[in-house]
């Protein structure tokens, strides 16, 4: 089984990913952060670097995806193929910073991979204000961080709502995060792994 957690940057993917895979004995799978060679760069310098990065993220999604459902096992993924291609390639060429031959050759792409590819059969969608947004980024302090403009946030929150509200590929759980503390109060997580229970259930 695929379940896979998406969100807007801040929103609380990774650590819900980690809490959730120990909880449930899932195998977790990661966004590549730590290991990718243009974050810097991109945060940097968008313009520069928005082709490069979204290739490069899509082509570590797909690979996951592959090794997922090649695995057998049931995986938790933190942020899907799809995210890249509705939500974070569209705004970078909708604020010009991705050339529009480049976005052409990028959705070229994303629309060959997916053919290959199963949605998740749970997509678990943290919806979060975007105040709530910049208190995370700022208190986890990650340095290349510190430039995301709220404009960006804002944007990015708009077409996730646009994304999800138009979501039709599998079972979707919507999860209101702002007055959620799921790391520091157990019953804010068990509020969480109780609306999946319910999910899972409808799944077999």
């Amino acid at each position: 089984m695929h379940i896979a957690i998406a969100g807007n940057i801040g929103a609380g993917k990774t650590t819900l990913t980690g809490l959730l895979a120990k909880h449930f004995n899932w195998e977790a799978h990661y966004e590549d952060v730590d290991t990718n060679p243009y974050l810097n760069s991109f945060y940097e310098d968008m313009q520069r670097w928005s082709f490069n990065l979204q290739i490069y993220f899509l082509n570590s999604r797909f690979r996951q995806v592959i090794d997922i459902r090649n695995s057998g096992k049931t995986v938790i993924q933190d942020r899907t193929i799809y995210e890249d291609a509705f939500i974070f390639a569209p705004n970078l060429h909708e604020m010009g910073l991705m050339p529009t031959r480049d976005f052409e050759n990028y959705q070229s792409l994303f629309e060959l991979m997916s053919s290959f590819i199963k949605p998740p059969d749970l997509l678990i969608y943290l919806r979060s204000s975007v105040p709530n947004l910049v208190k995370q980024i700022q208190s986890r302090g990650r340095e290349y961080e510190n430039s995301i403009r709220i404009d960006y946030l804002k944007s990015l929150n708009d077409k996730y709502e646009n994304w999800i509200n138009s979501y039709a590929e599998g079972k979707l759980l919507i999860i209101e995060v702002d007055d959620l503390d799921f790391v520091d109060i157990p019953k804010d997580l068990g509020f969480i792994i109780d609306k999946i229970n319910a999910e899972i259930n409808g799944l077999f």
